[in-house]
């Protein structure tokens, strides 16, 4: 018997090479000379707005369009000319696409039936899969008795019963509540650690892909925008659009010059803000920092900083988000809440600084 999804996984992992992919629909170009290396066993997303591609992209691999030009290879196989059927994929939608008049366990087993497989093999690789997503105990409910999260586990099981080499997702979370989504996510990424199988997530939400995958491929208009593990992509975006995408960006263009001797960036309105030494600036970049990379004081108690005055505020909970005008430009500033904080008024004054080495300088 085959080893079982209930084992480590690891040995079927596959890497997933993409040279060169073009793809149009008529004149519109969807993919632009993508270049990718997905590694074995890595949690990988395509990350973008609507229309960027990124689902175009999953179901090329998946084997449910086809490509201009290029090469797609798994495991070191060009897989451009197979059938779905036969690319040892596989892809878990967004809407679940569950047989709604079969069972649970029927769901499950339909692809292993599909291949002919003994029957007590079938049996014990989908009563395995089952333990594996926690639904033993619903095998005979139908999709409709199961709640959001759970037919989402279903199509998961379904798909990874049947052993494939690479795992594509397609927003499987899109359909679930906030709440559930934070839950089901987690679960994803463990399962995935688990079998250590490859996976491709695509989602146009930053925090998903921040939070379960090891890498991200940021997409825009059919292009590859930058590559990198989470933290690298928010902290050293390569662009203004990676930057503006992967959350709350202050985005502020301006000039160097010069003042009593010293390099700084004149942001107008008569805001000059500190230059690092080792800083290379290139002609007409702008400065792009986090909100909570800066820092903010009331104006009376005397802190060092930029004299800014607070146009409105947010609380978001854990944090509360001001908005400062600063010289000639808008700055949000996140600053941590606790139980008895101070929230400061609107229209009060603050001094404005920035956290050490906080902020990139990026051209267009």
């Amino acid at each position: 018997m085959r080893p079982g999804p209930q084992s480590d996984g690891r040995h079927q992992a596959a890497g997933v090479e993409i040279s060169g992919v073009n793809l149009s629909y008529g004149a519109n170009h969807v993919l632009k000379d993508v270049e990718l290396n997905i590694e074995p066993g890595e949690f990988f997303a395509f990350l973008g707005p609507s229309g960027c591609g990124k689902t175009t992209l999953l179901r090329l691999i998946a084997g449910f369009n086809v490509a201009d030009s290029g090469e797609v290879r798994i495991a070191g196989r060009d897989i451009g000319k197979l059938p779905p059927w036969k690319r040892d994929v596989g892809m878990v939608f967004q809407s679940y696409a569950l047989w709604p008049h079969m069972s649970v366990r029927r769901n499950v087993a339909f692809g292993l039936e599909e291949r002919r497989l003994p029957r007590a093999e079938i049996a014990a690789r989908v009563a395995a899969v089952l333990d594996l997503v926690g639904l033993a105990a619903f095998a005979e409910r139908k999709p409709s008795q199961l709640s959001g999260g759970q037919q989402q586990r279903v199509a998961l099981a379904r798909t990874i019963v049947t052993e494939p080499k690479v795992l594509l997702l397609d927003e499987p979370l899109s359909n679930l509540d906030a709440k559930m989504r934070v839950q089901v996510r987690g679960e994803l990424h463990d399962l995935q650690r688990r079998l250590g199988i490859t996976t491709i997530f695509v989602t146009h939400d930053q925090e998903e892909a921040n939070a379960i995958c090891d890498r991200i491929a940021v997409m825009s208009d059919g292009v590859i925008q930058q590559v990198g593990a989470p933290r690298d992509l928010y902290a050293r975006p390569a662009n203004l659009f990676v930057a503006n995408f992967l959350g709350a960006a202050n985005i502020l263009p301006g000039i160097v010059t010069t003042r009593d001797g010293v390099s700084v960036f004149d942001i107008g309105g008569g805001a000059f803000l500190p230059i690092p030494e080792d800083a290379a600036i290139p002609q007409g970049a702008s400065l792009v920092f986090r909100p909570q990379d800066a820092c903010m004081a009331p104006a009376h108690q005397g802190e060092p900083g930029l004299d800014a005055r607070i146009l409105s505020h947010e609380f978001l909970g854990s944090i509360v988000r001001y908005r400062l005008r600063l010289g000639g430009a808008d700055v949000l500033v996140d600053t941590p809440f606790h139980a008895g904080s101070e929230i400061l008024s609107n229209g009060s004054t603050v001094a404005f600084s920035l956290m050490a080495k906080a902020g990139v300088w990026l051209e267009k």
